[in-house]
């Protein structure tokens, strides 16, 4: 049995990964001008903050400087404000703005919108699919 990248599950989590996350990209870029590191620390800001941007490199799986640099570029947005961090004075704190909060209220509609859209695709596989990858995650989710 030889090897076949296109069967090759990590590659096709990976590719399907990267081709949902470019239609997504889409809609909320077309509304915000947004780049996927940007939406990312937003949506986790809006989940919960403040926040580190070490803690958001864990969580939203990217590289800190990615992170930090979308940091930096939605701070002179006005979109998130920096602080010191409570317990912890190495570390930079996140939080969303009275504006960071607004524009999450719009994109939140848009991102409930794509989700029943792609649920609606997937058909009857989508609850298995949401299964398995709650596996997958889990598997590899630091306990907090």
């Amino acid at each position: 049995m030889s090897f076949d990248l296109d069967q090759f599950l990590p590659y096709r989590l990976s590719v399907a990964a990267a081709q949902v996350s470019r239609r997504f990209a889409a809609l909320y870029g077309a509304e915000a001008g947004l780049t996927v590191p940007e939406w990312r620390v937003l949506a986790h800001l809006h989940k919960s903050e403040p926040v580190s941007v070490r803690d958001i490199t864990v969580r939203v799986n990217l590289e800190k400087s990615i992170v930090s640099r979308a940091a930096s570029r939605l701070e002179q947005e006005g979109l998130v404000r920096k602080s010191g961090h409570e317990s912890d004075r190495r570390l930079i704190a996140l939080a969303l703005t009275r504006k960071g909060r607004d524009l999450m209220r719009r994109l939140g509609p848009i991102a409930q919108d794509f989700q029943t859209q792609l649920t609606a695709e997937l058909g009857p596989d989508a609850e298995g699919l949401q299964r398995a990858l709650t596996r997958l995650i889990a598997r590899d989710t630091p306990p907090k």
